[in-house]
């Protein structure tokens, strides 16, 4: 059996496997570790669909001549799962009430549903009230404006452009960035001052930018962008984000037990110049995209 990957002759010969399932299962857990996952299969020049597909994992292989796998990284299929998301939200809104039940029991089942509570499990939740009707509220990204559009459409949007062009999608945040960290350095004057909900809104506007700056960390290093060579105040990155995310551990568990005191000091002397100082690195390595 002549194995393929793109159409590419992959050089691998099977071992001990006997079913083309096995041979699947073998292929697929290797190009998991290297940041792909099986998206298309060819059997003997047959393109198999997503609904044959499990009838012929018990093919033996002697009876497979060819096998040609379609591959694709996992921020490519993750995007096609947003935009997936996206047209769904458009039928959705098509539909009379009658029909939304059967549609949030059809959208659990595909592809992009799958991908999405793999690897975005606060989407996927998001979605799922959503299409199911209990998602009452107007929370928006945090550095969206004010919209008329449905949260999950603007948040499925944010983080399609997030995949598509990380770079760029850094840039845009830097005014946000240095606000937040701003805010941060407000929030011991506030717990002073009794504005206990102004310090926790603050808290909340640092946890979404973080999470957004970590999520485009993370799908840089996915890409060309060798950012681990990346240095953070003459500390390694790597070492950086991990003092970074022991320091907000320490506040967050501050947090909860009430301690305003400490909260405010590791924001404003922890947090902000961390935030800065992790922004500001990856920003001049990567200004020149």
């Amino acid at each position: 059996m002549k194995i393929m990957i793109n159409g590419v002759d992959a050089d691998i010969r099977t071992e001990n496997e006997k079913t083309l399932g096995e041979v699947l299962s073998v292929l697929d857990g290797w190009l998991c570790g290297s940041g792909y996952r099986l998206s298309g299969l060819n059997v003997n020049g047959e393109t198999i669909n997503a609904g044959s597909v499990e009838s012929f994992f018990y093919r033996d292989i002697d009876t497979v001549e060819t096998l040609d796998i379609s591959a694709s990284s996992l921020p490519q299929l993750l995007a096609e799962s947003y935009l997936n998301l996206i047209q769904d939200i458009d039928e959705y809104e098509t539909l009379n009430i009658d029909d939304k039940p059967m549609f949030i029991e059809n959208w659990k089942e595909s592809p992009q549903a799958g991908m999405l509570s793999e690897q975005s499990p606060d989407i996927y939740n998001l979605a799922v009230k959503t299409f199911s009707g209990e998602f009452i509220g107007n929370s928006l990204p945090s550095e969206l404006p004010e919209s008329s559009d449905p949260p999950l459409r603007l948040f499925a949007l944010e983080r399609f452009r997030e995949l598509q062009d990380p770079v760029s999608e850094f840039k845009r945040i830097e005014s946000l960035v240095l606000n937040v960290c701003l805010k941060l350095e407000e929030i011991p004057l506030d717990f002073q001052t009794g504005k206990d909900a102004s310090a926790m809104e603050k808290i909340n506007c640092f946890s979404g930018i973080a999470e957004k700056i970590f999520r485009i960390i993370s799908i840089l290093k996915l890409g060309s962008y060798p950012i681990n060579e990346i240095t953070v105040n003459d500390m390694p990155l790597g070492a950086y984000i991990n003092e970074f995310d022991a320091a907000l551990r320490e506040m967050l568990a501050a947090n909860e037990r009430s301690d305003t005191i400490l909260v405010g000091d590791i924001a404003e002397y922890e947090m902000a110049p961390r935030l800065r100082g992790l922004y500001a690195s990856i920003f001049d390595y990567i200004k020149g995209e």
